[in-house]
């Protein structure tokens, strides 16, 4: 029975894989006895740790796809709070079970387009891992799309012909071309709809390219395309608690049933409903801010400014906000709602890479399934991030306003309260970065994770006061829709830009059932 399930399973290639995203989407679309449906041959990615956050992911998937049960030692391993214990453990378990061999002959360290790796060689790994007759097959991926996003666009002036990530589709074209998958899906920004190099729109580049003469039809998951923007999906219409908007590509070759369902959409998931019931913690204390250099300007023209180290204590982290409490009081122009007695109860602890839970979601919550393993009995990647001083008096300014006011204050209502409220900042006054400080409301879909939220996470500040911080790593991969039993490796700050790049494993996931159907 398990070599017969073996043989219907669907091999998919996954190139520009990041942590994983829309991998672990499709290879959790089960069977009737509980095993995938598909089955990753190999995934391709050049980041370091995102790949070892991929080699990890399918060590676990090993078992999971053949409905065998995980060990232990993955859990031990997503327990262990210490950095360099963990990997060792990561590595002796790859080392000690045949599903570690597995999972490294899966996961590849490779940069498509490199010298190290010509066009030969990969063609060669891929026709390796697909076998003599895979038969009908799946190429998935999204090729980089820094150069195509509106954000990257406007910091360097729109999209210049000579960045080679505009062309970097070419390598995802070139494996269609070569390789000929019964489907591919392709994920991209939704800045590549407006996108153009010397007049030319890129996206009609690709649809044109990614038809390959005729042999795939383009279709969109949500609706008969009429025009481009129809190929556009919203993920927060479906169960993503998250507003990120992308351009997701379907193509079918010709000689298959055209016919697909589309996605159908979902209640709305809130913020809160998916990170409310996490352990809460505190911001850390980094560094004050303690004057100007006398006579030394930046490259702004501004002074420069001198920092001097923050001790981080409990007693120091209640006493810091209870002085912001004070002086904010003072000014009498905002409502301070649960903390008009400051911050007066037991402090939390800042979390750690492992912090114990239970309940981490309400009961009935669409996607409790999708998060929650009952082994694991708390979540990993849950340690906050440390914060200047002068920036937590903001963050707990903008939750204190928005939990008044509804919305996310922008930078003319921290000045319309207190001047200390405004960065000293080049942008603070460009008028481009009016919502540099974004508190992310509970009641509502987050904001789009981004990869910016390893810089600073003023972007995403949590909405509860008395924790007074950004998102962390898992918070953000809840948004996401990362399962907590999803290990991010490396420093927080790569696990960050891990989470940000990622395809959210949810919505790949009802992706993937619609190719399944296409294949069935």
């Amino acid at each position: 029975m398990g070599e017969k399930s073996e043989k219907r399973k669907i091999p998919v290639i996954d190139l520009f894989a990041g942590p994983g995203g829309l991998g672990e989407g499709f290879m959790s679309v089960m069977d009737d006895e509980n095993q995938s449906v598909f089955d990753i041959r190999v995934s391709i990615e050049k980041e370091e740790n995102a790949h070892k956050t991929l080699t990890w992911r399918s060590f676990y998937r090993q078992f999971t796809k053949k409905g065998k049960k995980v060990p232990a030692v993955y859990y031990q391993v997503l327990k262990e709070k210490n950095l360099a214990e963990r990997e060792r453990l990561i590595e002796e378990a790859l080392e000690k079970y045949p599903e570690g061999k597995e999972a490294r002959e899966e996961a590849c360290l490779i940069e498509l387009g490199s010298e190290q790796w010509p066009p030969a060689k990969l063609d060669e790994l891929i026709r390796n891992r697909l076998g003599k007759s895979p038969g009908n097959w799946v190429l998935i991926g999204g090729p980089p799309c820094q150069a195509y996003s509106n954000a990257g666009r406007s910091r360097v002036g729109g999209i210049h012909a000579e960045d080679h990530r505009v062309y970097l589709y070419k390598e995802y074209l070139r494996i269609i071309q070569e390789h000929h998958p019964a489907v591919f899906v392709m994920e991209n920004v939704q800045g590549l709809l407006s996108a153009s190099v010397n007049g030319e729109k890129v996206f009609d580049w690709m649809k044109n390219d990614l038809s390959c003469d005729g042999e795939y039809v383009l279709k969109s998951f949500v609706k008969e395309v009429e025009e481009d923007k129809d190929y556009l999906i919203k993920a927060e219409d479906y169960g993503v608690p998250q507003k990120r908007h992308r351009v997701i590509l379907l193509g079918i070759r010709k000689d298959l049933n055209q016919q697909h369902s589309y996605l159908k959409r979902k209640p709305e998931v809130t913020l809160k409903s998916v990170i409310g019931k996490l352990p809460e913690i505190r911001s850390t204390l980094n560094r004050r801010f303690a004057g100007y250099k006398q006579n030394e300007l930046t490259s702004q023209g501004k002074p420069k400014r001198i920092y001097e180290k923050a001790i981080d204590s409990d007693d120091n982290w209640k006493n810091l906000m209870n002085d912001f409490v004070t002086e904010i009081k003072g000014w009498g122009s905002l409502s301070l709602n649960g903390l008009s007695r400051g911050f007066d109860g037991p402090v939390k602890t800042t979390g750690s890479e492992f912090e114990p839970a239970a309940a981490t979601l309400p009961k009935n919550h669409l996607l409790r399934p999708w998060y929650l393993d009952k082994r694991l009995k708390g979540v990993p990647n849950h340690e906050s991030r440390s914060h200047l001083t002068q920036d937590l008096k903001r963050y707990l300014f903008a939750t204190l306003f928005a939990e008044s006011e509804k919305r996310s204050p922008k930078l003319d209502d921290f000045a319309g309260h207190h001047e200390d409220l405004i960065p000293d900042h080049s942008s603070a006054d460009s008028g481009k970065f009016v919502d540099r400080f974004k508190v992310q409301l509970p009641d509502r879909a987050a904001t789009t994770i981004t990869s910016h939220i390893s810089k600073d996470g003023h972007y995403f500040i949590h909405y509860d006061p008395k924790q007074c911080r950004s998102l962390t790593v898992r918070e953000a991969a809840r948004v996401q829709t990362f399962p907590d039993n999803y290990l991010f490796r490396g420093s927080r700050t790569k696990q960050f830009q891990q989470v940000g790049n990622a395809v959210p494993p949810f919505l790949a996931n009802q992706i993937a059932e619609i190719v399944a159907k296409i294949l069935d």
